[in-house]
Formats: structure tokens, C-alpha cells, sequence
């Protein structure tokens, strides 16, 4: 963060003027005026910049207390809040009294507290006041989810569909006709939609804003914010647009979010393979928004090597299928299911697989040094499969493995989590600036 005295060199020489003193003994300031009445009131005139440096200071520390209710791991209480950000104690009384009476926290019983004093108070994001709501585009679903401050899903519809070589103008009136009732529901209920936002398994340029390239949906140079503002259903909601990929990380680092922020390498199975990587809690995106692409890391020259294979045409859920022996494109649920029956061909289908994936994984990891490899998406689904063969590759495989080699675990985001993490990039433009969405007493 620059700082405001930038404009100054603390290392320079200072000249000094030195002069002689003033013979003029008349009042130089407003304190040495006389006590007149029309002195007193231009000391009563309020410094409008003051307030505007008061208001704003307000807006952030009301910003600090809500961020720290909302990514607590367990709720808070007003003295955790104060020693965890510096803040009086009286101040926080106060910041925590205005969420509670706009509706964005509520208090929960009183606990004891081991030493001696008044059983403290536990504080939680209020449920089911403010929503975001994250929406998804794949390969063979649609659907959108509302998520409220407390994380609880409050509404979602899911429809499942081949979308390979759709026609976007479609697939987009599709999935704003899909959330009408959605919406409708939550505004019935008395909930506030803070926005929307959509997931799609591709490009999204994150400085211009259009998806640039989606090659499992076919589409090139789509505006899809334009095209659903259009929709009469989204005209008041027109989403942001992200990488699939990174929503679910997003959502994925909530869900392991703790004392210290989360960092790790986020694999998505689906029937393209996608990643992000995740430093402090945060997403890496990249220059344009474009990094986690791990699913076209190639991993394979081909039969003659002059033919590059990506882990995706090796790991993804169709190639995955294919070697099951089931047919392309059906329903990753049958591989899961073929599995459980001990089924050799579907064993070694996914087995084969993560091979694949260890050996890209372990590439990535000796690039941006990561200590985690989370699995979701299908490789979730399989993750009993696939987790040796990975965690294998990578103590074979990157240089740092002796010393701390990476570790491979399950995602703990749940189903469709890129919705999800649609929903709390929403939810964070609140924690961001809560004053808009503190409802009027």
C-alpha cells in the first residue's frame, strides 16, 4: 500500500529559514482572537473533510468487524474481535451493535469463559437476510445456487444437459429461465439478492470481461454478461464472470479457511481438468485470469512423439469413461458405480488416470512450490482411487520431496462447488462495504 507522505524523502536535508521575531503582537490564530460571538461559531463550523475521513474510517472499521464474523472458523465474540484487530473494545460494541440491528449478525446464547466475568457472547452472520448467488455453466449441467452470509445454501436448482457444441444464446436464456423461480422465491422470503455471479469451464478475460474461449462448450468471444443483461430475469443482476475453476477453489478455501490462510493447488475433474492455485487465501489468477489451465499441460508425446497429448485427453472424465469401457459422455456416476463392483476395467480406467494426473501435478508443483494438492470434481468422487497413485508421483517426482514433499487430500467444498464459490465472491463485495446492506431500522 503506498504510503500518503510518499510525496516526501525522509534521507534529504532539510533547509531551515531562520528569522528574526516578529514585533507584531496581534492574534495569529483563531485561539488568539478574541472571544467574540461571531469567533465562538466560526469555532463551531464543522471541516466537512473531517467528517468525510470519520464516515469513511467508519465504513472500514465496520468492513474489519463483519470480515471478522463472517470468516471466523467458529463464531467470535466482541473481545476476540477487538484483540484480533487492534480495535477498542468500546468501538467494537458499537460496530457489532450496527450489523446486528441492520441484520447482517446475530448473537448466539452466552458461553462461560474460563476466567472470571460475564459469559461471552458468540456472534454469526445473520441467516437468510443477504444472498449472493452463483451460477454455472458446464459441459453437461446448468444451474445457480443462493448462499447466504452464514454459508447456508437458501435455494438452488440444477439441470443436467449435454451442452457440447451449444449455441451460448441458448444455453443463456436456458439457464436465466431456470433462475426466475429461483429468485422469486428468495424475494418472497424477504432475502436481498447482492448479486450474481457465473462459472464457466474456459477463458474469462478478467480485464475486458468476456469469455474468450470455452472448448468443451465450443463457444469463442462470447459477451455473456451482455447477453443475460439482457434477459428480462437478469437485467437487474448481470453477473461477474470467472473460471470455473477458481470459483470452486474459492469456495474450497472457504471451507478450510482457519487461523492461518489456506494455500494449495486446487484440481478439478470434470470433462475438461482445471486448476487454480490458492497463496494466503487468496486465488492467483494470473495477468489476464487465465492461470490454473492444468488440464492442457501436455503430459504425453503421442505414439511417435510427435503427437502432444494434455492431461486432459488422458484424464478427463470422457477419456476416463472410454477407458471403463463405457460410452464418451455418459454420466461419471457409472464409472463411480462400476467401481464399487470391483469392476478391473473401471479400476484400472481410473488408476490410469491418475497416473496422469500425478505426473502433471507434479510438474505444477515444481513450478510454484505448493505443499497441497486438493482433488475435487470427479477426482473427489474417486479420491480413495486415485490418492496413492498421486501422492506417489509427486514424492517421486518433485525435487523438493525430501524435504516436504506435498501432501493430497479430498476437497471439502461439497457439490458443485464452483456455484458456490460464485456466491461468496458475491457475498465478499458485502463484507467489503456492508453500509448498503444494513437494513434500516
Amino acid at each position: 500500500m503506498p504510503r500518503v507522505d510518499d510525496t516526501t524523502d525522509d534521507t534529504a536535508p532539510v533547509a531551515v529559514a531562520v528569522t528574526a521575531p516578529s514585533r507584531d503582537t496581534s492574534p495569529t490564530t483563531l485561539a488568539d482572537q478574541p472571544r467574540t460571538r461571531e469567533g465562538r461559531a466560526a469555532e463551531r463550523v464543522p471541516d466537512p473533510s473531517r467528517a468525510a475521513r470519520q464516515a469513511q474510517m467508519r465504513a472500514h472499521n465496520l468492513s474489519v468487524t463483519l470480515a471478522q464474523i463472517v470468516d471466523a472458523p467458529s463464531p467470535p465474540s466482541r473481545a476476540q474481535i477487538a484483540a484480533a484487530t487492534g480495535l477498542a473494545r468500546g468501538t467494537v460494541t458499537g460496530l457489532v451493535d450496527v450489523l446486528i440491528d441492520g441484520g447482517l449478525v446475530r448473537e448466539l446464547d452466552p458461553v462461560a469463559v474460563a476466567r472470571a466475568g460475564r459469559p461471552a457472547v458468540p456472534l454469526e452472520p445473520a441467516r437468510g437476510r443477504v444472498a449472493g448467488v452463483g451460477m454455472e455453466v458446464n459441459v453437461d449441467y446448468l444451474g445457480l445456487r443462493a448462499v447466504d452470509l452464514a454459508g447456508g445454501v437458501l435455494a438452488e436448482a440444477v439441470e443436467h444437459l449435454d451442452l457440447r457444441g451449444s449455441d451460448p444464446d441458448d444455453v443463456l436464456d436456458t439457464l436465466a429461465t431456470l433462475a426466475a423461480p429461483v429468485l422469486a422465491a428468495l424475494a418472497a422470503d424477504g432475502v436481498r439478492v447482492a448479486g450474481t455471479a457465473l462459472a464457466l469451464p474456459g477463458l474469462v478475460d478478467r480485464v475486458t470481461g468476456p469469455l474468450r474461449y470455452a472448448p468443451n462448450l465450443g463457444w469463442r468471444d462470447v459477451d455473456v454478461v451482455a447477453r443475460l443483461a439482457a434477459h428480462p430475469v437478469l437485467a437487474d443482476l448481470p453477473p461477474r464472470v470467472a473460471n470455473e475453476a477458481n470459483l470452486a477453489a474459492r469456495a474450497e478455501a472457504h471451507a478450510r479457511r482457519g487461523p492461518v490462510p489456506p494455500s494449495f493447488l486446487y484440481v478439478s475433474g470434470e470433462v475438461g481438468v482445471g486448476g487454480a492455485l490458492v497463496l494466503d487465501g487468496e486465488i492467483f489468477l494470473g495477468r489476464h485470469g487465465w492461470s490454473g489451465e492444468i488440464g492442457h499441460v501436455v503430459v504425453d508425446g503421442g505414439p511417435d512423439g510427435t503427437r502432444p497429448v494434455s492431461l486432459e485427453q488422458h484424464a478427463g472424465q470422457d477419456a476416463i469413461a472410454r477407458a471403463a469401457g463405457l460410452v464418451a459422455g455418459a454420466p461419471f456416476v457409472d464409472v463411480v458405480t462400476a467401481l464399487a463392483a470391483r469392476d478391473p476395467r473401471a479400476r484400472d480406467a481410473v488408476r490410469g488416470a491418475a497416473r496422469w494426473l500425478g505426473l502433471a501435478v507434479a510438474t505444477v508443483a515444481n513450478v510454484v512450490d505448493v505443499s497441497e494438492v486438493v482433488l475435487g470434481g470427479t477426482f473427489g468422487l474417486v479420491f480413495d482411487d486415485v490418492h496413492d497413485v498421486v501422492r506417489d508421483a509427486l514424492a517421486d517426482r518433485v525435487i523438493f520431496a525430501d524435504w516436504s514433499s506435498p501432501s493430497v487430500s479430498r476437497s471439502a467444498a461439497g457439490d458443485y462447488p464452483a456455484m458456490t464459490g460464485g456466491a461468496l465472491a458475491v457475498l465478499r463485495t458485502v463484507v467489503a462495504d456492508p453500509s448498503p446492506w444494513i437494513a434500516p431500522a
